[in-house]
């Protein structure tokens, strides 16, 4: 749906509602301009939910041969969903006694009114456009595989004159589909001229499914990955089916050009209305079990936020290696060569409890509990963020793109790390010790080091901030003097280190990042 064509039906809506609420408070003894008076602020906040919630549910927009019962059935669940949040404000509220008659037939005629709208609206703008030989079954994907050219009776044609048309007929498929930028971005990174590629356009893995194992080397697919319900079962059977070296294709809309193109799409109060809902319905909502489900029931998974360490997280967890991203017409769009076979994780970590799996005393894998600080999947990406930017001063990623912005502000006061004191009391950590390191993290140290760790429980305090070391080796360093101290002095060494690290952190703001 266009953008002029979207404002002029939101400021229809608003229309509706306002003319919904004068004719309800109609029905009242009182006079209007005193229900005015009395419900100005509540119902421009009325206002304000029901624009973003109709806005981010695209209540009116007509998908491609859909049913007029459909787009009721669409305005019906939003308009109920807006019902329950306004009731939830309404008993926050309830002091000022808002008449339950005016809020719900407000609420009613609008639908009403919504309803004969969406009826005009449905059959003037889009029932005669809908193509009579359309095929339900194809609605939510196209496929776009290699075409062959018959050659036209009676002319003869080499094979290198066949290729060409053929090169040409898919060139002219993936243009018409994705653009010309795309098209070349794709022939940089696979050989168009070889038989070994199918291209798909597809949000669902079932159409991947019915591929046979192992027949194609690459896989592209044209449709963004923010539009999948199943990500990472996407990305799975993708793997099954391409030779380990084969190459993936496919895009996504990061959060960060997400944003940028809310931003620019709305005009300059709408836009951060809408941006304020959608971050809380499509960023909150899906990272807590209580309101996930009612994230699903609003979007059915489609049009989600997903950022650029997200993506190239679910692809490493998928058995992919990425090879190379170029951002195109506001997608991200990417290349990852299979290197193994899935890790096939049942639990990933998404909401804002996340365990992590650390090396623990005597090598034994523990579990520890942390705030989120970084997008979802970005545990698998270590490898990834080492080999791109190595190590700054402290031990610490140069430019770790895996932070969020709250994860910094949780880093720099510690807030991240007080579930750990989950750790200290099931005993697998004390409070003073070295850090609880990953698996990547860990193999970075010398072998003389880790065996040494292996003999000790991590800690809460690091020495760390007792020596406040910059390069990796001076960490190690730092490490294997406290535990020459600690061998020889357990409880005074830990007493002593507890309070130098107090006092740096306290009164010298010493940080480890």
């Amino acid at each position: 749906m266009k953008i002029r064509t979207k404002i002029s039906i939101v400021f229809v809506d608003i229309l509706f509602v306002i003319g919904a609420f004068c004719s309800t408070v109609a029905f009242k003894p009182t006079s209007l301009n005193q229900y005015l008076v009395r419900y100005s602020l509540g119902f421009a906040g009325f206002l304000i939910v029901w624009i973003v919630i109709s806005l981010i549910s695209n209540k009116f927009e007509v998908q491609y041969k859909e049913s007029l019962l459909r787009l009721y059935w669409r305005i019906i669940k939003t308009n109920f969903m807006i019902m329950g949040i306004i009731l939830v404000f309404m008993f926050l509220l309830r002091d000022l006694h808002y008449s339950r008659f005016i809020v719900f037939g407000t609420i009613g005629l609008a639908t009403l009114f919504e309803f004969i709208f969406s009826y005009f609206h449905y059959y003037l703008k889009y029932a005669k456009n809908v193509d009579p030989n359309f095929s339900s079954g194809q609605g939510h994907y196209s496929n776009i595989v290699r075409p062959f050219i018959q050659p036209e009776k009676e002319e003869t044609v080499t094979l290198d004159e066949l290729m060409i048309k053929e090169e040409k007929k898919i060139k002219e498929i993936i243009v018409r589909e994705a653009g010309k930028k795309v098209y070349l971005f794709i022939a940089n990174n696979i050989d168009i001229d070889q038989g070994d590629y199918i291209i798909f356009s597809t949000t669902t893995r079932f159409n991947i499914d019915r591929l046979p194992a192992l027949y194609f080397n690459n896989i592209v697919n044209l449709k963004r990955i923010n539009d999948i319900r199943f990500v990472n079962k996407f990305f799975e059977t993708v793997n099954a089916k391409i030779a380990e070296g084969g190459k993936f294709i496919g895009c996504v809309e990061t959060k960060s050009q997400r944003k940028k193109r809310i931003l620019k799409k709305y005009p300059p109060v709408l836009k951060y209305i809408y941006y304020t809902g959608d971050f809380i319905i499509k960023r909150i909502f899906p990272k807590f079990t209580l309101t996930k489900s009612l994230y699903f029931y609003l979007t059915r998974g489609n049009n989600r936020v997903i950022s650029k360490a997200e993506t190239i997280g679910r692809l490493y967890s998928c058995g992919f290696k990425l090879i190379g991203t170029k951002e195109i017409d506001g997608y991200l769009y990417f290349t990852a060569k299979k290197v193994q076979e899935p890790y096939f994780d049942e639990n990933p970590t998404y909401g804002p409890f996340v365990k992590l799996a650390r090396t623990g005393k005597n090598g034994k894998i523990i579990y520890v509990y942390k705030l989120r600080t970084m997008h979802p999947f970005a545990e698998y990406i270590q490898d990834y963020v080492y080999e791109q930017n190595s190590l700054k001063e402290g031990g610490k990623f140069h430019n770790d793109f895996r932070i969020t912005t709250l994860g910094k502000i949780f880093r720099m006061f510690w807030i991240d790390e007080l579930p750990m004191f989950i750790n200290f009391f099931k005993g697998d950590m004390k409070l003073v010790g070295v850090r609880p390191l990953s698996k990547q993290y860990f193999n970075l140290y010398s072998p003389e080091v880790q065996e040494r760790r292996k003999k000790y429980k991590p800690g809460l305090i690091p020495p760390f901030y007792v020596d406040m070391p910059g390069t990796l080796e001076e960490i190690q360093a730092s490490e294997m003097k406290y535990f020459d101290a600690y061998d020889k002095h357990p409880l005074r060494t830990d007493f002593l280190y507890f309070w130098k690290a107090v006092y740096n952190i306290a009164l010298r703001k010493k940080r480890s990042s």
